[in-house]
């Protein structure tokens, strides 16, 4: 049985998951943001094991808590898009400086590509990038609970900003019409910042789309 759970913390709101795993007793998060008292306590409360952070882009909004959270669990593999990767150190381009005023520089131990599967916790996730938001923005669907973590990307009754660096506003909808509209309507979209929503909601009542 999986147990998921949000927390929604950090300099502007960001929405962080965490899945875990209660037969194994492991879990996953989705984005790390704010303080690691709130953001790992899902995880503490179960007693789980984290085994690793799926980094939906690397805006520091959705980066800045991950060093912390290696210090707590200094095994936890860290897994972002393979074209966003160079963003994580570079803080003009993770927003860490305009937004905070100072650096924030991230590491990760595994890139992923557009179409990837990787397994985790006992759950198939395949990876599929949307370009967009940033160059290299990863969404990460689990099939098998249908479910989208997107974080940027697709909102309820919107989308993601396209006027920061990297980002492309075109190829951003395109993207989404391609590789995320086609996914079954009842899937559900967890965002990086505001509520829920599902494929078939935006794809009859999303702005953009319609």
């Amino acid at each position: 049985m999986y147990k998921m759970t949000c927390r929604t913390q950090g300099p502007v709101a960001t929405n962080c998951y965490t899945v875990i795993n209660e037969d194994t007793n492991e879990a996953i998060l989705v984005d790390a943001s704010g303080s690691t008292d709130s953001l790992l306590s899902a995880v503490k409360d179960a007693g789980a094991k984290l085994v690793a952070v799926l980094l939906t882009h690397a805006h520091f909004d959705h980066v800045d808590a991950v060093e912390k959270v290696r210090d707590i669990f200094p095994e936890v593999q860290v897994y972002i898009g393979v074209n966003d990767e160079k963003l994580l150190s570079d803080p003009g381009l993770n927003l860490s400086l305009a937004f905070m005023g100072n650096p924030v520089s991230v590491k990760s131990d595994n890139t992923v590509s557009d179409g990837e599967e990787i397994e985790l916790i006992g759950l198939k996730i395949r990876c599929i990038e949307v370009p967009g938001h940033t160059i290299g923005g990863m969404c990460y669907y689990i099939e098998s609970l249908g479910t989208l973590f997107d974080g940027d990307t697709l909102f309820h009754g919107s989308i993601g900003r396209s006027d920061f660096p990297t980002g492309n506003g075109e190829d951003l909808i395109k993207n989404i019409e391609d590789k995320l509209l086609v996914l079954p309507e009842e899937t559900k979209v967890f965002p990086g910042h505001d509520s829920e929503t599902t494929i078939g909601r935006e794809k009859t009542s999303n702005y953009y789309f319609i």
